[in-house]
């Protein structure tokens, strides 16, 4: 029901999915994040409008439009697939609330360049975590060069992906985010906060 609704509102297409990433073992299918999934996050997460948020696996921009909608925040898409980039970019063209706060980036994540200005990362569990653990490095090197406080937001997590913050980083978790009538079936669905806070 939300997924159409949300979709509707924004004038955007970002249901539909598609099995194949370029046949890479490192990067996963393309499936977004539920709005209903998405909703109960910001029930109990706050994005400011002075947040930048970057989607890794950014797929057809789900996440990058509905933050958008709800926080007006910059938010930046990475996708390595140039299918996917071409619909999250029909998308962007059509989106309701346009305002030229959403970019889209066509690269691997491991070379996206962070940016200064860049505090929240999420991922959906969009690739193997050799390939997470390179990003996250990008993330701890920017922060080295410009300090600030950043949030890695996980949906789905991985226990690798657990395992290598929690034992490798100095992210600490700071908020688990259940999600209702879902968790008990199934524990991987809910929302991990990992944040580096360096203040």
């Amino acid at each position: 029901m939300k997924e159409s609704y949300y979709d509707k509102i924004l004038n955007i297409n970002t249901r539909e999915t598609i099995a194949e990433v370029n046949n890479s073992v490192y990067y996963h299918p393309y499936e977004p994040t539920p709005y209903s999934a998405l909703e109960e996050l910001f029930k109990h997460y706050t994005i400011n409008c002075s947040d930048t948020i970057v989607d890794f696996g950014c797929g057809k921009g789900r996440l990058n439009f509905f933050t958008n909608y709800l926080f007006h925040t910059s938010c930046v898409g990475i996708e390595m697939n140039q299918q996917f980039l071409n619909e999250a970019s029909h998308n962007l063209k059509s989106y309701q609330f346009n305002s030229g706060q959403i970019h889209f980036v066509n690269c691997y994540a491991e070379k996206y360049k962070i940016e200064a200005q860049q505090n929240k990362f999420y991922f959906f569990n969009p690739f193997s975590v050799q390939v997470f653990m390179k990003v996250v490095n990008n993330i701890l090197r920017s922060v080295e060069e410009n300090p600030r406080e950043v949030d890695i937001i996980l949906y789905y997590a991985s226990n690798d992906y657990r395992y290598f913050l929690e034992n490798s980083t100095t992210f600490e978790l700071v908020k688990e985010v259940n999600l209702p009538n879902l968790y008990e079936k199934n524990p991987y669905e809910q929302f991990l906060i990992y944040r580096l806070n360096l203040f």
